[in-house]
């Protein structure tokens, strides 16, 4: 496990819930070992290290989802809390909950059976936060249906199984839609709010004004603002387009300027955002821990953001044709 050093972070109260959170989570999307969404994998053994240098560090805040790689990040995640006995007490759990990838079944039925499944797999009997996950698939009426999904999350809410309820998707308007439903106490926008990408700026005001918990994820847009445009031409899980990257040379020179990493621009982006309460970051190493914190702490002058500000965003979804039911 490597070594992170400890210190105190500002934690921002969980929307309505009755505690606070770090500003930044660690999201295993990663270590669910799926090349095919961010070209490469993740060993078993590097994501067993990750999560548990995670729960050691400042930041002990794990993000999964039954979704990634059909259960195998939630079973890594599991095989780390079994290593050490369990949940830390200080540590913050959550997990989302969807259709079977199998055959896009999104059913309360299969909800259920998925639920149970993540149970299992993470060896807990309570979840803090569950998120409906990727609601596109289905349609607002059919999720909220008697004995659709959101009913058969809010029943585990009901026996304690689950603490609170949120909502991750895509479709900026479906997800206020269900923000304005007033059932979830938190949502997750990825993609949708960088530096290259704002179509969730309504829905960050919407949901902070209703005073739920907004999660940003894919802080660097899937990897191409951490890593570079050369390195990794790919937004949103997807090959970038030539403007893009040539718009992420340009904030690398201006980042180049200032003496700071783009991944540390890139980031704290979204943490210095006053509607944000978190934000999700994917890691496939525990070396990635240490990266992330330092990024967070890197001082920043106010020149570099008023020069960023002068480079053109996209206010379109950058998944359009991604989903099925896009």
């Amino acid at each position: 496990m490597v070594e992170v050093a400890t210190g105190s972070l500002d934690w921002k109260k969980f929307g309505p819930a009755p505690f606070s959170v770090p500003p930044i989570s660690v999201g295993c999307a990663p270590l669910g070992n799926m090349p095919e969404a961010f070209a490469y994998g993740v060993t078993e053994e590097d994501a067993i290290a990750t999560v548990l240098t995670a729960l050691a560090s400042p930041i002990p805040y794990i993000d999964t989802a039954a979704l990634y790689g059909n259960g195998e990040s939630e079973r890594r995640v599991g095989l780390a809390l079994k290593e050490i006995g369990g949940l830390p007490s200080n540590a913050i759990l959550q997990t989302k909950q969807g259709r079977d990838p199998k055959d896009d079944d999104y059913s309360g039925e299969t909800v259920k059976r998925r639920m149970e499944r993540s149970l299992n797999l993470l060896g807990v009997d309570r979840i803090e936060i569950v998120y409906l996950h990727d609601p596109e698939w289905t349609t607002f009426s059919a999720a909220m249906a008697p004995g659709g999904p959101v009913e058969v999350l809010q029943r585990f809410k009901e026996q304690g199984v689950i603490g609170h309820l949120g909502v991750a998707g895509g479709p900026i308007p479906l997800e206020i839609e269900y923000v304005e439903s007033g059932v979830f106490d938190a949502v997750i926008t990825h993609n949708r709010y960088t530096l290259l990408n704002r179509s969730a700026d309504p829905l960050l005001t919407l949901a902070h004004k209703k005073g739920i918990a907004v999660l940003n994820a894919a802080p660097y847009g899937s990897g191409m603002l951490v890593k570079g445009p050369d390195a990794y031409p790919r937004y949103a899980y997807q090959d970038a387009s030539e403007e893009m990257v040539g718009r992420v040379r340009k904030l690398a020179s201006i980042c180049d300027r200032h003496g700071v990493p783009l991944a540390a621009a890139a980031l704290q982006f979204s943490t210095r955002d006053p509607r944000i309460t978190n934000t999700i970051v994917g890691m496939s190493r525990p070396e990635r821990i240490k990266d992330t914190l330092d990024y967070l702490a890197f001082p920043i002058p106010d020149a570099l953001w008023v020069e960023i500000a002068e480079v053109p965003f996209d206010m379109d979804d950058p998944e359009v044709g991604r989903f099925k039911r896009d």
